[in-house]
C-alpha cells in the first residue's frame, strides 16, 4: 500500500466514509467537497494521521490549503515523515 493510499485509508475510518474513498485520487478536493470534514473530523483525521504514520505535525504545518485535496494531505504526511528520517 503506498502513502497516497494509506492516507485514503485513514481519512475513510477518521470520517466514516464507508469505502467512498475508493475512488478518490490525489487531484480529489476535500475541504468544502466532503460535508462529513468539519473541525471535529480534521482533529480526528489529524490524531488518526499522526497515529498510523508515528508522526507529529507542527502547528506550522497544518493550514487550510493542506486539506485541499488528497495530494495536499499526503504532502502534509510525506513532510511529516522526511523530518522523522535521520
Amino acid at each position: 500500500m503506498n502513502l497516497t493510499e494509506q492516507v485514503l485509508h485513514v481519512l475513510d475510518n477518521a470520517l466514516s466514509l464507508r469505502g467512498r474513498t475508493a475512488g478518490f485520487t490525489r487531484d480529489t478536493p476535500l475541504l468544502g467537497a466532503l460535508p462529513e470534514l468539519d473541525s471535529m473530523a480534521v482533529l480526528a483525521l489529524l490524531t488518526g494521521l499522526e497515529n498510523h504514520f508515528g508522526i507529529t505535525f507542527n502547528d506550522d504545518d497544518l493550514r487550510g490549503t493542506v486539506f485541499a485535496t488528497v495530494g495536499s494531505l499526503s504532502a502534509l504526511v510525506e513532510q511529516g515523515l522526511a523530518r522523522q528520517d535521520p
